[in-house]
């Protein structure tokens, strides 16, 4: 990006140069990981507060491996099924981390593992009454998006495709909509397989995308979390930019205007 342009991310009133959040499972080892952190350049990372053991003597856990100086750390509700049981591990989460934003995931259905939005809605209001900055994953829902930003939700998750599936992004129209009114960031999140899908999400506008399982489960994750780094720099850009209008016929690159006429072969000079 051109040094000039200032354009961070600004959620709940911190700045951040990264659009990309990346998660913390399905690594094979706390060392590849690591350096794939690195790699993407990512500055919010999310852990789910149920892989988190503090204090047990000897325990080498998950958020020793972070350098908390350096992520917004976001924990996360993962495997809760009520809005009751989010607001609970919440709670925990602040109180083992301190830290106070979390991604809200409420997700009653085991095979699809999509949330319920009725129940993060009621969990959400509870949580920003508690203080909490709250960015709710959630389905592509225009309407629940609106109703979770009225609330006070620092931003909207709409999920691309089911979460882990790789299908990338299904939900385009509905996402359209979201990004026409939306007065927060809209973060695409989980079902990406390819950083061209986190691209296209930022080239429409979207304000971040959270990836996982696309980097962590691919063949070099650290190589992947690079190229989602570079997918979701040129979308913004490519935002920013502007794209040319589409036509319905084709329109030279050359102009016809002063061009040299060449004779009909057919016809004798």
């Amino acid at each position: 990006m051109h040094p000039e342009i200032d354009d961070p991310l600004m959620i709940a009133g911190q700045a951040f140069s990264s659009r990309l959040m990346v998660g913390t499972g399905k690594y094979r080892d706390f060392t590849v990981m690591r350096e794939a952190l690195e790699a993407s350049e990512a500055q919010i990372v999310t852990v789910a507060i149920r892989r988190v053991e503090l204090g047990a003597p000897g325990h080498d856990g998950l958020l020793e491996q972070l350098d908390l100086d350096r992520f917004q750390l976001l924990p996360n509700t993962a495997g809760c099924r009520t809005a009751a049981e989010a607001v609970r591990v919440a709670k925990l989460a602040r109180l083992l981390t301190g830290v106070s934003w979390l991604k809200l995931e409420v997700i009653p259905d085991a095979r699809y593992l999509l949330p319920d939005g009725a129940e993060t809605l009621r969990a959400a209001e509870a949580l920003i009454g508690e203080g909490f900055t709250v960015l709710p994953y959630i389905q592509a829902d225009p309407v629940l998006a609106r109703q979770l930003e009225t609330l006070g939700c620092a931003t909207v998750m709409p999920l691309a495709s089911p979460i882990g599936s790789g299908r990338g992004l299904q939900t385009t129209a509905q996402i359209r909509i979201m990004l026409e009114h939306a007065r927060v960031p809209v973060v695409v999140d989980a079902g990406l397989g390819v950083p061209s899908e986190a691209g296209a999400c930022l080239e429409m506008g979207a304000g971040a995308v959270l990836v996982n399982t696309a980097i962590a489960e691919a063949r070099d994750p650290v190589l992947m979390a690079r190229a989602f780094r570079a997918g979701v720099q040129a979308g913004r850009e490519a935002y920013l930019a502007g794209r040319m209008p589409v036509r319905e016929e084709a329109s030279p690159s050359t102009s016809p205007l002063g061009v040299v006429r060449l004779p009909d072969p057919e016809v004798p000079l």
